[in-house]
Formats: structure tokens, C-alpha cells, sequence
């Protein structure tokens, strides 16, 4: 498990941790979808009153709460941060407690907020180069459990090794 700290950007890891809330953010996209159409259908004229502004609102809760709950209660790590081998952990190294979860998390409740924790990140350079604005005031961090290449490459050698003589 990898648990450094650096003062190198590491470019692959935002990569990867975009990849990750893109999965997160299209599994979130369901229930979302299904809440506004049930809005929408009980308030006559709903997106014409305010839906297109509730509506993100809306998702923003939605993956704020699955984050939160996944990071808690799943050892760290949402869908997409497990697909790519990724946790989050305190800083320490000790698992995330909901409070600290919902401090880093609170930024996806607007998209535009989300931006702006990455760019913080990336602009005011911090001891850890691996968290993203609002990491940094919940003492939280994201760590590669394993490489994502190197586990497949791994794998894939496993299956192809001889085996050892029999003696």
C-alpha cells in the first residue's frame, strides 16, 4: 500500500481520480433521474418553476450522501475509486470517519464548487500533492492501493507462468 506523502504533482493520479468520479458520478445519475421524473411528474410545470435549478442541486446531494456513505462504510473507497485501486484514508492512515467524509465531500453539492477544489489543489501547492482542497481541511488523503497497470500486467504474468517442476 502506498501511504507517501509528496510535493510532486502527481498528474496520473488526478487522471485516474477523474476517471473514478466520472463512474461515481453516472452511477449517481440513476437515482437522480429517477427522483426529478417523480418531481416532475407530481409538480405540474416543475422544470419551468426552478427544476433546471433544483435539478443539480439535487444530484449534488444524491452524490454527496453516496460518497460519504461508500468512503464510511466501504472501506474507504467509492465504486469508481475501487475499479481504479484507489482509497481514501486520514492522513494518518486511519480509515475516514463520516465527518471528515463529509467535509471533503461537501463540494460536490454544486459542480461549480468541485472545479474550484480541484484548481485550489492544484494552484496552492500543499505538503501532499494527492488532496484536493477541502482533503486538506479534513485531514484526508487519496492513496493508489495498487497500480492500476501493474496489477493487470501482474495478473495477466500469473496466468501465463509455467508451473514450477513437481519433485
Amino acid at each position: 500500500m502506498t501511504n507517501t506523502s509528496s510535493t510532486q504533482f502527481d498528474l496520473m493520479q488526478w487522471i485516474l481520480r477523474l476517471v473514478a468520479i466520472i463512474i461515481d458520478s453516472i452511477i449517481c445519475f440513476i437515482p437522480y433521474i429517477i427522483i426529478y421524473l417523480a418531481i416532475a411528474i407530481a409538480v405540474p410545470n416543475f422544470f419551468i418553476f426552478g427544476g433546471f435549478l433544483l435539478g443539480p442541486f439535487i444530484f449534488g446531494i444524491i452524490e454527496v450522501l453516496y460518497f460519504v456513505f461508500l468512503e464510511v462504510y466501504w472501506d474507504g473507497a467509492t465504486v469508481g475509486k475501487r475499479l481504479l485501486l484507489m482509497k481514501v484514508q486520514l492522513t494518518n492512515g486511519g480509515k475516514v470517519t463520516i465527518d471528515k467524509s463529509i467535509v471533503r465531500n461537501i463540494s460536490k453539492i454544486i459542480w461549480i464548487f468541485v472545479i474550484l477544489d480541484w484548481l485550489l489543489a492544484v494552484l496552492i501547492p500543499g505538503p501532499d500533492q494527492h488532496q484536493k482542497y477541502t482533503d486538506r481541511i479534513a485531514g484526508t488523503t487519496v492513496i493508489q492501493i495498487k497500480q492500476p497497470v501493474q496489477a493487470v500486467q501482474s495478473t495477466a504474468q500469473t496466468q501465463t507462468s509455467p508451473s514450477p517442476p513437481a519433485t
